[in-house]
């Protein structure tokens, strides 16, 4: 099953969670310090939460979670044929999971990713920084 994502700057994770608990009556599917994640199945959503106070934004990104990586290079191989540009990254560390994923940004510069999760992971990124984070812009994630 494929759903979309929804990741958001939260300035408190656990007033969010509380929040969204309520709203979608569901749990979080994955709870970390400053992360939570909802795997929501009606509507169809992977919400995620990422205690970020001094972002710019609420918005942090938008994608699609796909049910395996075949699903995510198919996806990755209709964007570029069409013109698109990506941005891919395989077995990479992000939101506490090993993914593979393709970037992709609208034309307003809203970044989307389609994504496989592999597997659970200890760590929220690859990175040492939040700038370096798998959830960061596309501009800071270069």
């Amino acid at each position: 099953m494929s759903r979309a994502q929804l990741a958001l700057n939260v300035s408190d994770v656990d007033t969010a969670v509380a929040f969204y608990s309520k709203l979608f009556g569901s749990e979080p599917a994955k709870r970390r310090p400053g992360y939570a994640n909802f795997a929501i199945d009606e509507p169809p959503l992977k919400l995620v939460l990422i205690e970020n106070a001094a972002a710019a934004g609420r918005l942090n990104h938008l994608g699609v979670e796909v049910e395996s990586p075949d699903h995510g290079f198919a996806a990755a191989d209709r964007l570029q044929h069409l013109s698109l540009s990506t941005t891919p990254e395989h077995q990479t560390t992000c939101c506490y999971a090993l993914q593979d994923k393709v970037w992709v940004q609208d034309p307003d510069g809203v970044d989307w990713e389609v994504y496989t999760v592999l597997e659970d992971a200890a760590t929220f990124s690859g990175g040492s920084t939040p700038t370096q984070a798998c959830c960061a812009s596309a501009e800071e994630r270069v």
